[in-house]
């Protein structure tokens, strides 16, 4: 008997087809409108000539239809090549020259000129998803053959963000997923709380939030992206006792002011992906009493490596205010010198390596600064390959960026080095005030000189409405870099 991930895939799209599975856009969606859908891919699949072991480039939108694809894939034994929906169809064209897929399952609205005439080039079929239907497109319903592989096993590909370089596509087999994402399958949980889902699904977030809780039964309230005013829909309707935040949203729920009362459900409150500023975290704690959880991952670790449980928080919480927590059972943790690849001690800051229960056990090099302090907490400092190099000094723009959150008026920043002849680089800010707040340029300057050198104080500056931003709140670097190109 298998029971595997792509069974227990198949389990879930067989479960009473007038049961509810997924909430979108105030409407839910039952198990056997995605049956339907995941059925329909799958012939669609088979009617293209691409076997099983052929890979299929999937381009998925946080929408019901792409979830029931995605259970689909997985149930067909289908190695998936993951694909970011949020670029612009030159790069997505880009995309599939690198993916080499033999089939291309995207939506309606992304199958532009650029992007269908890069997929006939390559002789791949086309399948788009335009609401709760799975169509092949004219013209491109079957594969060349000369696109299909030797057989491998199936795998679930996702392009890193870059903790271990440069970003790449990064292979998680169905075994990692089943027995570390997913985990023990059993009981009914189809009358619990439902889960919020706004991660894009093409990430190892997107991928933690909603497979264990589609296998397993619960009901999942979806969103195309986070926003508050969703986010806080879903507190008042459901009450959940946990939640997440992306980092960035907690700064947007403090500018949005919620009331606290809409927040005292919660016990706790998850956050990772990305740093947060321990003065925002503070203000979060002290004005909804409700402690925050960080924790430090990535997708060449097959998730997360440490994590600040609510016992550790209780005990530890204060003294340790910003920490990712401590190493996950298996997980080891070191910081080393980048130059000499000397073991730092305690308390030194180095560049950070991982050994991954998950992965293997060898070391893992990171691109993060981080320290580890005398009772093994980690403190996750940065980026090493982000440095801006001004002259023969080295500026992290996370130290930039966590000394300006300290002034009142100022809700986000986000730094970066620009080309400069004399001094090779120099910090540029991007700055988003708090709403009907606002500074001068020779203000935050004086800010900055209490904090920080000299060296650390923008050459340039530009004032936003909003950073740019992935779907998943990051701060879009290639985006940030265009403000003060085009400026």
């Amino acid at each position: 008997m298998n029971t595997g991930l792509d069974a227990s895939c198949a389990a879930a799209l067989a479960r009473p087809a007038d049961r509810p599975a997924i909430e979108y856009e105030g409407r839910w969606h039952s198990w056997g409108e995605l049956r339907q859908l995941a059925d329909r891919l799958g012939s669609l699949l088979d009617a293209s000539g691409a076997p099983p072991e052929a890979p299929v480039a999937f381009v998925p939108r946080n929408h019901p239809a792409a979830l029931a694809a995605l259970l689909g894939l997985i149930a067909g034994r289908r190695t998936v090549r993951m694909a970011y929906a949020f670029q612009s169809p030159e790069a997505l064209a880009r995309d599939f020259g690198r993916l080499e897929p033999a089939v291309a399952v995207l939506a309606a609205r992304d199958c532009s000129g650029p992007v269908l005439a890069a997929l006939r080039q390559r002789g791949s079929a086309v399948i788009a998803l335009d609401g709760m239907e799975a169509k092949a497109l004219p013209g491109l319903e079957r594969t060349r053959d000369s696109l299909v592989p030797e057989p491998l096993p199936p795998r679930v590909e996702i392009l890193t963000s870059g903790t271990t370089g440069p970003p790449k596509q990064f292979a998680v087999s169905y075994e990692l997923i089943a027995r570390h994402i997913v985990g023990p399958l059993g009981g009914d949980l189809s009358a619990a709380t439902p889960t919020l889902l706004f991660f894009p699904l093409g990430n190892i977030s997107g991928l933690y939030a909603s497979l264990p809780p589609l296998l397993k039964g619960q009901r999942v309230v979806l969103a195309e992206r986070f926003s508050v005013a969703g986010w806080h829909d879903y507190l008042r309707r459901y009450r959940p006792e946990a939640g997440g935040l992306p980092p960035a949203g907690v700064q947007m729920v403090l500018d949005a002011g919620l009331p606290p009362a809409d927040l005292a459900c919660l016990r706790r409150l998850g956050t990772g992906a990305a740093p947060l500023d321990p003065t925002v975290q503070r203000a979060f704690e002290e004005r909804y009493g409700v402690p925050i959880l960080l924790s430090y991952g990535a997708t060449e670790f097959g998730g997360p490596v440490t994590a600040m449980t609510l016992e550790l928080h209780a005990e530890w919480g204060q003294k340790k205010f910003g920490s990712v927590g401590r190493a996950l059972p298996g997980a080891q943790l070191r910081v080393i010198d980048p130059d000499s690849g000397e073991l730092l001690p305690a308390g030194r800051e180095g560049v950070l390596e991982v050994v991954s229960p998950r992965i293997g056990p060898d070391w893992i090099r990171t691109s993060d600064l981080a320290l580890i302090d005398e009772d093994g907490f980690l403190f996750h400092r940065g980026r090493s390959d982000g440095a801006i190099m001004r002259g023969g000094f080295k500026l992290l723009p996370e130290t930039i960026e966590r000394a300006l959150m300290r002034h009142p008026a100022i809700s986000a920043a986000a730094a970066i080095g620009l080309d400069d002849a004399r001094l090779g680089q120099v910090p540029a800010v991007a700055v988003q005030f708090r709403p009907g707040a606002s500074a001068r340029i020779d203000e935050l300057e004086s800010h900055l000189r209490q904090y920080l050198p000299a060296t650390h104080v923008p050459v340039h500056w530009r004032f936003v409405e909003e950073l740019p931003r992935t779907p998943s709140l990051k701060v879009e670097r290639p985006a940030l870099r265009r403000l003060f190109e085009t400026g």
